[in-house]
């Protein structure tokens, strides 16, 4: 049951990260770099790529520090 508690919270964690993420540097491209340029495809594929990276190095980070601060146990 802790396991899957662990899980859903690392997935949370992700999802936040992620959508904060993605909404911040949507609009800063937007901005940028104007409205096109996320309409080609290899541009959409780099966009949620380094936005999947990001969201999981964070995730990675604050379970970290989750666990080094005794929060979580696993």
């Amino acid at each position: 049951m802790e396991k899957s508690l662990i899980i859903v919270l690392a997935l949370v964690i992700f999802s936040a990260i992620g959508l904060a993420y993605s909404v911040f540097l949507k609009s800063y491209v937007k901005t940028s770099f104007g409205e096109k340029w996320l309409h080609l495809w290899s541009n959409k594929l780099y966009f949620w790529q380094s936005t999947i990276f990001v969201s999981a190095a964070f995730t990675f980070l604050i379970m970290y520090l989750l666990k080094w601060i005794d929060v979580l146990n696993f």
